[in-house]
């Protein structure tokens, strides 16, 4: 049973990775992602180290969202 709200959690969260909801900016879905991770870790579905690799993945879209927009290119 735990295993299997683990895939759910964790398939809800890549589903808004590569599809973030319509007029969702790419701060909102950082922050969003990283309170679902949060709330996967403090629920026991995922490691410490799981939680890492959503943290880092999460920071690795924002980073490739906002490219670009700092520089006026």
């Amino acid at each position: 049973m735990k295993e299997e709200r683990k895939q759910e959690a964790l398939a809800t969260w890549n589903k808004l990775l590569e599809d973030p909801e319509i007029r969702m900016g790419a701060e909102e879905q950082y922050d969003e992602l990283l309170k679902m991770a949060d709330a996967m870790e403090q629920g026991g579905l995922i490691t410490a180290a799981e939680w890492r690799q959503l943290v880092r993945k999460a920071g690795e879209m924002f980073a490739q969202a906002t490219e670009g927009l700092e520089g006026g290119t």
